[in-house]
């Protein structure tokens, strides 16, 4: 009997360790002011991304996935959270005191929280931009066991910065900058390399495939949102944006601002390439599931084409603005070749990582978990999806089906007319055509005025307190 107990307790032991080890490993990588059409698998002919490419091609790539933003801080909020920007704690991009951006609150639930509450190892490597050391937005008062990167997102404009953070110490590079000055609106945070030899990203990568050697017998949450290919607002004119080589493209007959993008956007489906090989070397590639995305529009016109057909660049509430890539890779699980038009968005991030961690969600978040359309199964859907803008006159968008409606200028017109757009029938948003449908248009409007919630912080209105 007491070798039966014993044998009894040595199986539930070794099924424990088996639960807690088969939740699948979750990358999760997000391009900076990437464009939906600056991937090949979404179009792109000038440009080579091969790595995404095949990623698409033996996975699921999304056609209508959105990023919670038209600019970078609110979209990670939304992202880390599950709530659109009608009552996210960060809705824009804000600079606060003593630097960084305005941080979410002690009380917020972030996705790295419940992944770390359900037994994974959670690491950051990156641009943050949701608080600063020592604070309640600090990534490790976030649910993150480990952070190396970019607290602050106007540092990380220069990829070829003085310092990198490191669980909160600086770590200090080859890099010699020229700051700007503190009466400027960065602060003096912003800076510009004058001799350029440690590219952050090539460390921020080298930081996370280490994370994923040494947790490889865990499961591990790893968030790795790089800055490419973010541009450098502080540094001259001709070199805003930051590659150490153009490799191949210096040949081409393309001007050096297009040269340069397009070898960032390389460059970064070279990571692609390096996790993929760490995954199959280390023999977890099967039990992990790599996404891929854009925290927004890409905010650049040019010959590339960076948007594809979209209206508008990042800051827009145009398809240009708000619609990105998302890729899906999990060998043996996702089957290959899938495309996917299933509307979903960075809300949705934080269920479906909770899906596969095999835990609830919260029951106040916007998002659904977009798990079912990753497995090819029948996929619950959104009744519509809500953004607001805090820049340019602040702005107002619904994704409503095939519908969207677009307001403008809301502050000092809270009841500017909507546009609507039919995006089956013109997905470049050329046609408005809300006269000749009053009634979407009442629909939409509803929704604008429910899904915004008052915030003394995010004034949407001019006259709401």
């Amino acid at each position: 009997m007491f070798l039966v107990i014993i044998a009894l307790a040595f199986l539930s032991s070794c099924n424990l360790e088996n639960k807690q080890t088969s939740k699948p490993n979750i990358i999760f990588i997000i391009a900076d002011d990437m464009g939906y059409g600056d991937l090949g698998c979404y179009g792109q002919t000038k440009i080579l991304t091969p790595n995404l490419d095949l990623l698409a091609s033996e996975g699921i790539l999304f056609i209508n996935h959105y990023a919670g933003s038209s600019v970078c801080a609110p979209s990670r909020c939304v992202l880390m959270t599950g709530l659109h920007t009608g009552h996210a704690k960060v809705r824009g991009n804000m600079e606060v005191n003593p630097y960084g951006q305005f941080q979410i609150p002690d009380e917020t639930v972030t996705v790295a929280e419940l992944l770390k509450q359900a037994g994974y190892v959670t690491g950051l490597f990156g641009k943050w931009g949701l608080g600063v050391e020592n604070t309640t937005g600090d990534p490790q008062n976030q649910g993150f066991d480990e952070f190396f990167g970019y607290y602050c997102q106007v540092h990380a404009h220069n990829s070829f910065p003085e310092y990198l953070y490191y669980n909160r110490e600086k770590v200090y590079l080859e890099n010699e900058v020229i700051y700007m000055p503190k009466e400027s609106w960065s602060r003096g945070l912003g800076s510009y390399a004058t001799k350029k030899i440690d590219y952050s990203n090539d460390f921020i990568l080298d930081k996370a495939l280490d994370f994923v050697v040494r947790n490889k017998d865990k499961s591990f949450f790893l968030y790795l949102p790089v800055t490419i290919p973010h541009e450098n607002g502080e540094a001259p004119a001709d070199e805003k944006l930051e590659i150490p080589s153009l490799g191949f493209y210096a040949d081409s007959s393309w001007n050096k601002e297009d040269q340069t993008y397009a070898a960032m956007i390389t460059h970064l489906d070279g990571y692609i390439g390096k996790i993929r090989h760490l995954l199959e070397e280390l023999g977890i590639d099967r039990k992990t599931i790599v996404l891929f995305t854009s925290d927004n529009g890409g905010f650049r016109y040019s010959d590339l084409n960076h948007n594809g057909i979209l209206r508008g660049i990042k800051r827009d509430m145009y398809e240009g603005g708000i619609r990105v890539p998302l890729i899906a890779w999990w060998p043996g699980t996702i089957k290959a070749g899938i495309q996917s038009d299933h509307i979903s968005g960075f809300i949705d991030f934080l269920p479906t990582a909770c899906d596969l961690a095999g835990i609830a969600s919260p029951d106040y978040i916007d998002g659904k978990s977009y798990l079912p359309a990753l497995l090819d199964e029948e996929q619950p859907v959104h009744d519509y999806l809500y953004w607001e803008f805090h820049e340019m006159g602040k702005k107002q968008a619904v994704r409503l089906g095939k519908w969207k409606g677009i307001r403008l200028n809301v502050f000092e017109n809270p009841k500017a007319l909507i546009e609507l757009y039919d995006l089956e029938a013109d997905p470049s948003e050329t046609r408005n055509v809300s006269e000749t449908n009053p009634e979407m248009v009442d629909r939409i409007k509803n929704i604008m005025d429910q899904a915004h919630v008052p915030d003394s912080n995010w004034v949407l209105f001019k006259n709401e307190f």
